[in-house]
């Protein structure tokens, strides 16, 4: 075995032991929704909301949550408290380069945001009948674009912070902004126009995944600025990544 798939593994258990990522990361978007769900009048069609139901019209702000929760706050803190206990230091002496702990910690997050996602998905289908993505490819499209931007910041900004404290308390301000903007703590209709119309653009892109899963095309110019922020901050975590 390889060893960025013995490193994958083992971030992959060390996730899996920590109560808080296991929980929080994965499982909290879920719970969140369903509980809202068990509420009778969320599952009324709402006026508001043309006719859709809250509980349909509220689940792409909880796949919001699903990647924030683990791009913005798990992965930062995580490789910024190895900085700081010297654990990439001490891997530049082995075969095994901290580049490759860097892969191995992107390949679990990632990979734990779309089960978070997936659970999200499959639960609200289950429960409470909540529609699947009706533009599945832009709805692909629009998840993948804004995903990677999300984790490009969450490189980001465990390239600047020097220590898990700061990384953590970095991260904080980013989660709830995300969370504001993508609609997770008011839905989306509640907000200003000007408020909503930046949220467009936050990544991960609630409108874009809100757009695809109602069946409409996602807006190219969201689309490219998600790129175009996943492009920039990559470059730069990745010109300004100290391992010590």
């Amino acid at each position: 075995m390889s060893s960025l798939l013995k490193l994958t593994a083992a971030e992959a258990r060390l996730f899996v032991r920590d109560p808080t990522s296991l929980v929080i990361g994965l499982l909290l978007p879920t719970v969140i929704l369903v509980g809202l769900g068990a509420v009778p009048i969320l599952r009324e069609p709402s006026a508001d909301m043309g006719g859709v139901r809250f509980v349909d019209y509220f689940a792409p702000s909880v796949i919001v949550m699903s990647v924030a929760v683990i791009g913005l706050t798990t992965l930062p803190a995580v490789m910024a408290g190895y900085r700081e206990r010297g654990v990439l230091r001490r891997m530049r002496t082995t075969p095994a380069h901290p580049a490759k702990l860097l892969v191995a910690q992107l390949i679990v997050n990632v990979a734990a945001a779309l089960a978070s996602a997936l659970l999200v998905v499959v639960a609200g289908r289950l429960a409470y009948g909540v529609p699947l993505p009706q533009n599945p490819l832009g709805f692909a499209l629009a998840f993948v674009l804004g995903i990677t931007a999300v984790f490009a910041i969450g490189m980001l900004v465990a390239a600047v912070a020097g220590t898990a404290r700061a990384a953590s308390g970095i991260s904080t301000v980013l989660f709830m902004s995300v969370m504001f903007f993508g609609g997770v703590y008011l839905p989306r209709f509640m907000l200003p126009d000007a408020v909503a119309r930046v949220g467009d653009y936050v990544p991960p892109g609630v409108q874009t995944l809100l757009d695809s899963w109602n069946g409409e095309s996602p807006d190219p110019v969201q689309l490219l600025a998600m790129a175009a922020i996943a492009v920039a901050a990559g470059a730069a975590s990745a010109r300004i990544f100290k391992w010590e």
